[in-house]
Formats: C-alpha cells, structure tokens, sequence
C-alpha cells in the first residue's frame, strides 16, 4: 500500500459507493463519487467484477489511488459468481438474486477490512436496484444514503404505487390513466413502464420497488435533477422524504476532474472531428443509450427516414446486447450518405451534445440522456422503450416543451414506425416552423440547470449541506 494511501487514511473521511451494474447507474454514481472526493474526502467506488473489467478497457490507472481535487477516490470491484460472457448475466430473475446474494456478502467484507485497516467507512451510498446495500448499512450501523437516477416524477410515481395512494393501471384494467400529485395526468402507457402489469421486467419492479420498503433507512435520499425543472414535485415529495436534488451531476465541472469515468467503451475520437466540418444546428445525433436496440425493420426505416431527409447525422450503432434485436445497417447505406453521415459504435455524449453542429437528439430518453440533452440545450425527438424513458418522453414534449414524440411506450408492443414518419419528425426538429420555438425552450433549460450547479445555486447548496452532514460524523 502506498504512503500516500497510508496518510489519507488517517484524516480523509471515507465514503462507500455501490453501484448496479448498468451503464446508466455507474455514470452518475461515479460523478458523484467525483464531486465527493473534490471537497476532500475519500471515495470508495465498488460494483461487479464485470463493470470493473469493463471500466479497464475504457480507462488507465483505475486500479490506483487518484487524487481528486482535495480528496482522493479509489475501486474495488467483487465478484458476482459469473463469467463477462454469461448468458445469466441478462436473464433479470437470474442475475439479480445472484447479485445481492454475493454482493451483501462482498460488501459486506469490504466495509470490514477497511474498519480493520483503520479506514472506517462513515457512509453506504446506493442507487436504484440493488435495495440490499441499505440492508447491510443498517445491520452494520452506518449512514445510508441513495442516489436516485431517474426523475423526481417518477420517483414520486414509484413512491405513491407503492403505498397505494394512487390508481394504477391492474391486470384487470391496464389502462387506467394516472394522476398524481403536482403533475400531468399519464396514460396508461406513460407511467414507469416496469409498474404497468404487462412489463416483460418483474425482477427490475421488484428491486425498484425493494428500495420504497427501505426507504425508512437513507437518512437522504439524493436526486439526479434540479429544483428548477421539477420544483413543484420536489417541494411536495420533500415531505415525505428526505430528497435532495443535485444535479445535473455531469454538468458540475468537479464532477469532471478525474480522469477516470464510467464509459464501458472507448469513444471514437473522430466524432468531433465530423462534427467541427458541419455548419452550426445541422447534425442529427441519434444515439439508444447502453442497452435499447432496434429490430432489422425498425433499423432499415430509420436508415431510409435518414437519407429522405437530407439532414446530416452521427449515429450510434452498438452491437446489440445479448437478448436483444440483432440488426446491421442496409446495404449500401453509408455510401448513399456520403460525407452527411458518420456511424460509430460508441462516443463521448456530453462532447457532441455540447458542439455546436448538433440539432437535434434521437433518443431513448433515458434520464442520463435526458438532462444531457437539457443542460446542453438541445432538443429532442423522443424514441422511448421502457422503465422511466416513456415518462421522460412525456415531459420533454408536453411539459417541458423540448421536443418531437417519435413513437410511444414498448417497442415491442408497436407497428414499425414508417419512413416517412420519420423523415417528418426530424424535419419538424430541425427546420419546422416549430423548431425556433423548441430551441428557445431548450436553452432556456440550458441556463436553468448551469445557474443549478453554479456556486450557491439550488444544486449546489444542497451538495454541500450533504456533504456538511457526513462530515459530522
């Protein structure tokens, strides 16, 4: 161990993260982990074996102690019984009972070494999926903290299904509406998917749901979002819970000062490049997140949407995930693009998002992906899937007013959505006569979440008030 480990040990106070799994947990999580150890403390980060060797490939040094601003973070990753190439791994009623199984046992251990090592830790902090970490911080009488990586609203969906103080859509009548409190009335196909009845995901409602039991255990429960874009549900749910919001994490520029950051796979360096070529507000980015994946129809309507537009395009074409639709680009397809489309399998978001070339955003509005968007002031055309991206989607295009509804809910529910539909929306994003107004909405939200995370802002008054508390221990 090295001296300068030996000596933070001694005056650092010591915070451990527990991240699930996901690509959209571990990157807010470890922002957060960032901010934390920039006001001087010491961060712990742990998840699976399997983020962690993923991790590795996109990052140097993540096996060292890194220094970050005043404080120092460090990773320690266990292991989940499993091998990366696993089929289980994505069968959701396998994998989860695996993971709390061994992870309570592993983090367990991990919080007694250090206590043994003289590096007590002072704070558990979880986020969504895995309830269990509150278990152990309770059994073993530390603070608890959880980092909430979705809206306030759906937080407040989730809160109130819980509790039953509000109509839900049953297997008897899916397709009662829900209103909630502060909120828009919701379809049926616009709740979190994962508490409609005919989710295809029980696992995940059950460990969404398992940290509402727990929820009597985190002495603070920190939002991913900012009092200005949800204030009237927050100052609602805050008497119910002790929720803080705080971000958008990613836009807290000490949230940036490691090097190390959660992407599982390494960007390709030459998105910039394309896009610095392209004339101010004239590229589609389009990008489904970690995990979405279209079908070889939906994927050749998209393509042909794209062409018949004539707009210029950086797409995001991941391999799909295993149990996922499997699709290739049409034939011939980057050739009939030309130097108007680039297709990659990976990139920095928040880069290209904040260029200047970039219009408009096809996505799966997942939340990371959502304030993305907002806090760069770009707007949006809607393509959710499920969990809390069609929820997301209602609010930036009836609420917040940021963007173009491609498609509703399931996509597996769905007729293909056609060609034509699609050249419509992307045209009505970028040059419509509604496009200026979208745009206007979406900077407005840009300066919102900035004056957010800026000193003394909502956001930031409420990081330090957290971080105040931990320090009291």
């Amino acid at each position: 161990m090295s001296p300068v480990y030996e000596d933070s040990k001694k005056d650092l106070v010591h915070i451990l993260l527990v991240s699930f799994t996901g690509q959209g947990h571990v990157n807010p999580l470890l922002r957060l982990g960032n901010l934390l150890a920039s006001t001087g403390l010491l961060v712990t980060f742990s998840s699976s074996s399997h983020v962690g060797n993923s991790m590795r490939k996109a990052n140097k040094n993540i096996d060292q102690l890194n220094p970050v601003g005043h404080g120092m973070i460090r990773f320690e990753f266990f292991d989940d019984g499993l091998l990366d190439n696993d089929p289980r791994r994505h069968d959701l009623d396998l994998y989860m009972p695996q993971l709390e199984l061994l992870g309570k046992e592993a983090v367990t251990g991990i919080i007694k070494k250090h206590e043994k090592e003289g590096r007590p830790v002072s704070c558990l902090i979880n986020n969504p999926f895995i309830p269990w970490v509150s278990d152990i911080a309770h059994t073993l009488n530390i603070r608890n903290a959880v980092l909430w990586v979705q809206s306030c609203a759906c937080f407040s969906a989730y809160y109130h299904y819980h509790n039953k103080l509000a109509q839900f859509p049953t297997e008897s009548d899916p397709e009662i509406d829900v209103q909630l409190p502060y909120m828009p009335l919701l379809k049926n196909d616009e709740i979190p998917s994962f508490l409609h009845p005919s989710s295809p995901y029980p696992a995940l409602r059950r460990a969404i749901l398992g940290q509402f039991r727990n929820l009597s255990k985190p002495f603070c429960v920190l939002v991913e979002t900012f009092h200005e874009l949800e204030s009237e549900v927050i100052d609602y749910m805050s008497k119910f819970c002790p929720v803080k919001a705080i971000g958008p994490l990613f836009n807290n520029p000490k949230s940036q000062l490691s090097t190390i950051q959660g992407d599982c796979l390494k960007p390709d360096d030459d998105c910039i490049d394309f896009l610095n070529s392209k004339t101010p507000l004239s590229v589609v980015y389009i990008s489904f997140g970690s995990i979405i994946s279209m079908n070889q129809e939906q994927t050749n309507e998209l393509a042909a949407g794209l062409l018949n537009s004539g707009v210029s395009f950086l797409w995001v074409f991941r391999p799909a995930l295993p149990g996922f639709d499997v699709s290739v680009l049409p034939e011939k397809f980057l050739e009939a693009a030309g130097d108007r489309g680039k297709v990659v399998q990976w990139c920095s978001q928040k880069q290209v998002l904040a260029n200047p070339a970039v219009a408009c955003f096809l996505t799966h509005c997942g939340w990371n992906s959502t304030l993305e968007a907002l806090t760069t002031g770009v707007p949006v055309i809607t393509y959710p899937a499920w969990g809390d991206q069609v929820t997301n989607a209602k609010f930036l295009v009836d609420v917040l007013k940021v963007g173009v509804r491609l498609s509703r809910g399931d996509q597996s529910k769905k007729d293909v959505i056609s060609r034509t539909h699609i050249e419509k929306c992307l045209r009505e994003a970028t040059t419509g006569e509604d496009a200026a107004g979208i745009k206007k909405n979406a900077l407005k939200w840009k300066k919102a979440a900035e004056d957010a995370v800026a000193e003394g802002g909502s956001s930031d008054r409420n990081f330090k008030a957290f971080v105040d508390e931990l320090r009291m221990n």
